[in-house]
């Protein structure tokens, strides 16, 4: 028997104008306070509002520009350990991330990267400082797991975690009038990492009865807002707050029923490029579903149909091919265009670490391989 445990926010707030909410949040609990948040907020018109009020109850302030390195951690956390006692992070996955890594390691003694998964030597405890998570994107679900991703393209080259179930924020506010005005590019990058953390888990081996509802409530959803999240009118605005909802979801499901081979490469590839994670996500993606198509595993292929009639009731044809088509109508960015290049050694590289996750199938380093050369050009080094 299969069961699981979902390990939440204590506390979501959601709607338009649900960030209005965070001086009142913050002046019921007082406490040294930490913001980080990213440039683009700060240039924007939700700052200019609320900075007057919000910057009275603050501690100190820290600007995350990209995912945050090991070093940056520890910079931020030697800088505010024992200064602060709450953080409230304001952004995108990399500051949600960073703001969950600087809470924990304030809390612990060792630099970060004696934490990290995959390359570090000591367990975290769990000890961390409360963390309220308010997402400016729609796509990574960071306000709602467990995990902090920490990432070095230097000198370790790894992309991992800080992971511990007390690192799920204690409140999120979801505020969908964060995402107005931002790029089409970007919303469309963000969105699919939405929809291939909900992808991947509903198809996962560890998946459940329960996740899976989650996971499909989540890509209904997202089949809602793809079209439409650049709009600058109420049907817009709609499809923002329902990205918003696919990927709170999309966190939650990841966190009990994990993900699949498409992040099996990703998480990879990210500790050697610079390229954002939803576009990447995306990229594997659309030959990823052709693969799914040419599948004989029963399990895969039943749960494939059922994804088929919950999204393609009237339709017929292949379940992924469905999707795979549908994606590329609808998008408003050509997310799979303009592929920048990688170097065979660099191929050899991801491949030599990469694996197929909660996968029913466990994919060969030759199909892996498929799927990389499928979404960008490859050559070898002068």
């Amino acid at each position: 028997m299969t069961t699981s445990q979902l390990i939440g926010n204590r506390r979501v707030i959601s709607g338009r104008g649900a960030l209005h909410q965070l001086p009142l949040l913050l002046n019921e609990d007082p406490q040294s306070t930490l913001l980080l948040c990213n440039p683009s907020f700060l240039r924007g018109s939700q700052w200019a509002a609320l900075e007057p009020v919000l910057s009275p109850l603050l501690t100190g302030q820290e600007c995350v520009r990209h995912e945050a390195s090991p070093a940056e951690i520890d910079a931020w956390v030697n800088r505010w350990r024992g200064k602060v006692s709450r953080v409230v992070a304001i952004g995108g996955g990399s500051v949600l991330d960073a703001a969950k890594a600087v809470a924990a390691l304030c809390m612990h003694p060792l630099p970060c990267v004696r934490y990290l998964e995959k390359v570090g030597d000591t367990k975290v405890t769990g000890a961390t400082l409360p963390v309220i998570a308010v997402p400016t994107t729609a796509g990574t679900g960071s306000e709602a797991t467990q995990n902090a991703v920490i990432t070095d393209q230097g000198e370790i080259q790894v992309k991992a975690s800080l992971r511990h179930e007390n690192f799920v924020p204690a409140i999120a506010i979801l505020d969908p009038d964060l995402l107005k005005g931002t790029p089409a590019a970007v919303l469309a990058n963000c969105a699919i990492d939405a929809f291939t953390h909900l992808f991947e888990s509903f198809l996962s081996n560890k998946a459940n009865f329960f996740t899976r509802e989650s996971s499909l409530q989540g890509l209904r959803l997202f089949f809602q807002a793809w079209p439409h999240l650049h709009r600058d009118d109420g049907q817009g605005d709609a499809a923002r707050e329902a990205m918003l909802m696919a990927s709170w979801l999309g966190g939650q499901t990841l966190g009990v029923a994990g993900l699949g081979v498409i992040h099996g490469i990703a998480g990879e590839l990210g500790a050697l490029k610079p390229w954002h994670h939803g576009e990447v996500c995306g990229r594997l993606l659309l030959p990823f579903l052709t693969l799914l198509d040419e599948s004989a595993h029963s399990q895969q292929q039943l749960l494939l149909a059922l994804l088929a009639d919950a999204l393609f009731p009237a339709q017929s044809g292949q379940p992924a091919q469905l999707l795979h088509d549908w994606i590329k109508r609808h998008a408003i960015y050509p997310f799979w265009e303009n592929a920048p290049s990688l170097r065979s050694e660099e191929m050899d590289w991801i491949l030599a670490r990469s694996n197929s996750k909660n996968s029913w199938v466990t994919y060969s380093q030759a199909q892996q391989r498929a799927l990389l050369t499928a979404a960008w050009p490859v050559h070898d080094s002068q």
